[in-house]
């Protein structure tokens, strides 16, 4: 038996723009191949690079401490709650073009979704225990786009995270702007945030190609650096599926 690798990260570049309003990447050079040639034997050479970002840019992990101050910063995480988590992956096609791989789950067909909130009714009857719940709206299309910034960007309702805190799930992904809603109506509230991270249970954002991956089969990988005193972070986040 074989591993499909699949990678569901956005690659970060000097100027990208993750999230409307928040500062992008921007690249400098400590010390340069060129440079290098006075501090190293004849033929040795290396590139050493700055990069300064914020925490949220592209593909990443909000710890606990990203809402509240008493909460487990990066350098907290236990591995068995990033790394290797079955995957529950549920699709939501909201853009046009977004198509579903495979059938929706049964628990799941009668569930209409109108483009935004993912309520409490489209997880069924589930079990979710210690699972990566990965939400896919095809929203993921429009990143790096002024589009990708709307706030009509599909979202967590309230009652959708508090079930997911019921079920005791590991992990919280989605392919949008936010797992919240961020738009004026909110009213700066941010409930899915507040739910999910005061149980301990981490939420990655900005995520792509989920669409690639079964409802069930898949197991799901997205590991922060070790970082004390910091809440969010990037990561290479990746599922891999058993090809008999």
């Amino acid at each position: 038996m074989s591993r499909r690798f699949v990678d569901l990260s956005h690659t970060i570049s000097e100027g990208l723009v993750t999230y409307p309003g928040l500062p992008a990447p921007a690249f400098s050079s400590h010390l340069t191949r060129e440079e290098s040639k006075a501090k190293y034997a004849a033929g040795t050479q290396f590139q050493m690079d700055i990069i300064t970002m914020i925490g949220n840019t592209g593909t990443y992990l909000d710890s606990p401490f990203h809402r509240y101050a008493d909460g487990g910063d990066l350098s907290t995480l236990a591995l068995e709650t990033l790394a290797e988590l079955p995957a529950v992956v549920f699709q939501f096609p909201g853009v046009e073009g977004a198509t579903l791989d495979g059938p929706a789950p049964e628990d799941q067909s009668e569930f209409a979704f109108d483009g935004r909130a993912i309520t409490a009714d489209a997880f069924g009857t589930e079990d979710l225990r210690g699972t990566a719940v990965l939400l896919s709206t095809g929203w993921d299309a429009l990143f790096g786009t002024p589009a990708y910034g709307d706030t009509s960007a599909p979202y967590l309702s309230e009652d959708g995270a508090r079930l997911l805190v019921e079920r005791e799930v590991a992990l919280v992904g989605i392919d949008s702007l936010n797992i919240d809603d961020t738009s004026a109506a909110s009213g700066g509230a941010r409930p899915a945030h507040s739910l999910l991270l005061d149980a301990g249970i981490h939420v990655v954002e900005h995520l792509t190609n989920l669409q690639a991956l079964p409802f069930r089969g898949a197991r799901f990988t997205a590991v922060p650096p070790k970082v004390a005193g910091f809440g969010t972070f990037p990561v290479r986040a990746f599922a891999t599926v058993d090809a008999r």
